[in-house]
């Protein structure tokens, strides 16, 4: 090929194209930021329509975009039927993956106490019906939703063994779970000889750093590719709610004020994002995601909207560098207390005694 061709195909610089990042341990390449999914379908009543959502869809692949969020539930299963009309004329390109635990709400029925869960049960037939809703023969990454505290971790993990050596499964996932968990969850795996976990989905951006305590040290430390939800904190980074209330906005002011969205912390958190923002003329949502994107780490944040503008704003986010100056203001202003025994251990005195007054002295490659 002549290089101009290659000039054509990666160079461009009027059009943005993401690059790729290995999945954890694994060596499968997806890009840079996921396409969450959620907002595909409208039965919950405020997502996307089937012909925004291929908008959406486009968009993102014509980027380079390969790794697509779903769930079983999301939009009660409409998420996963309009993400397998997309993708399949190029099943092979994408790297799709989706989750079980929570049930379908059309098929909740009250009292059944095995609709849901992180038990064999609920896997397997909510992997066969993940399946026939993106008509597929396979699943690039399964996710576990959420932890439940009462299945075995030893059943989970033989049970997503099985279905990865049936080939319904290529790579496991797990989400929204104690960092203990996880932890117990790949030792045991390894020394057993079963599927490993390769990445961890949980909610984490500016106004939500708590991870920052157990759960990121715990994926570096297993070499977990970590993808974050709400990566805008439920929109407060925007900075929509610094501004007075337009009209028939009030309340979706006050929804998210119940859920706990809103605080006098996110919101001075939001303002220092909208100040950036400003400086560098970008957007506060390309901010936002600019600082996960800046963290240590395999970090692929989950972007996702009901709109096309909005998508288009979070997707040109990758084209976004914050200074040091811009990146130690939004982390002094967003930062946690570790909590013990984090702090304890990283207290001078504490360091002096247990490397005898050498710790300056001391490069340490595990960082």
């Amino acid at each position: 090929m002549p290089l101009e061709w290659y000039s054509r195909c990666f160079f461009v610089k009027e059009k943005i194209f993401m690059r790729y990042k290995l999945l954890g341990k694994s060596g499968l390449r997806v890009s840079e930021l996921s396409l969450g999914t959620m907002t595909f379908g409208e039965d919950w009543g405020w997502g996307a329509s089937v012909d925004e959502s291929r908008k959406i869809f486009d968009t993102y692949t014509e980027a380079g975009g390969n790794f697509i969020d779903t769930a079983n539930g999301y939009t009660d299963g409409s998420s996963e039927k309009i993400v397998g009309e997309l993708i399949a004329k190029e099943r092979e390109r994408f790297v799709v993956a989706t989750k079980y635990s929570f049930p379908l709400q059309m098929n909740n029925k009250k009292g059944d106490p095995n609709a849901s869960g992180n038990h064999r049960k609920n896997l397997i037939q909510s992997l066969e019906g993940s399946l026939k809703r993106l008509n597929t023969d396979y699943i690039d990454l399964f996710w576990l939703h959420a932890w439940d505290f009462t299945t075995p971790i030893e059943e989970v993990l033989r049970s997503l063994d099985d279905v990865v050596r049936q080939g319904k499964v290529l790579y496991i996932g797990i989400s929204d779970a104690p960092a203990w968990i996880v932890s117990q969850a790949n030792t045991i795996a390894q020394f057993q000889g079963w599927t490993q976990f390769v990445a961890l989905q949980i909610e984490y951006s500016l106004i939500q750093r708590t991870p920052e305590r157990d759960l990121l040290p715990m994926a570096k430390a297993f070499d977990l590719a970590v993808t974050p939800w709400s990566p805008l904190g439920g929109g407060v980074l925007t900075g929509k709610y610094n501004q007075p209330p337009q009209a028939g906005d009030e309340q979706g002011r006050l929804t998210n004020a119940a859920l706990g969205s809103i605080s006098e912390r996110n919101l001075a958190i939001a303002q220092v994002v909208s100040e950036v923002a400003a400086e560098i003329g970008h957007t506060p949502s390309q901010v936002a995601l600019a600082w996960l994107l800046a963290q240590s780490g395999v970090i692929i944040p989950i972007i996702g909207a009901r709109k096309l503008t909005q998508f288009q704003d979070n997707l040109a986010s990758i084209e976004v560098s914050l200074s040091p100056e811009h990146l130690q203001r939004l982390d002094e202003i967003s930062k946690i207390e570790l909590g013990f025994p984090h702090d304890f251990l990283q207290n001078d005195v504490i360091r002096d005694r247990l490397f005898g007054g050498t710790f300056n002295t001391i490069e340490n490659h595990h960082i």
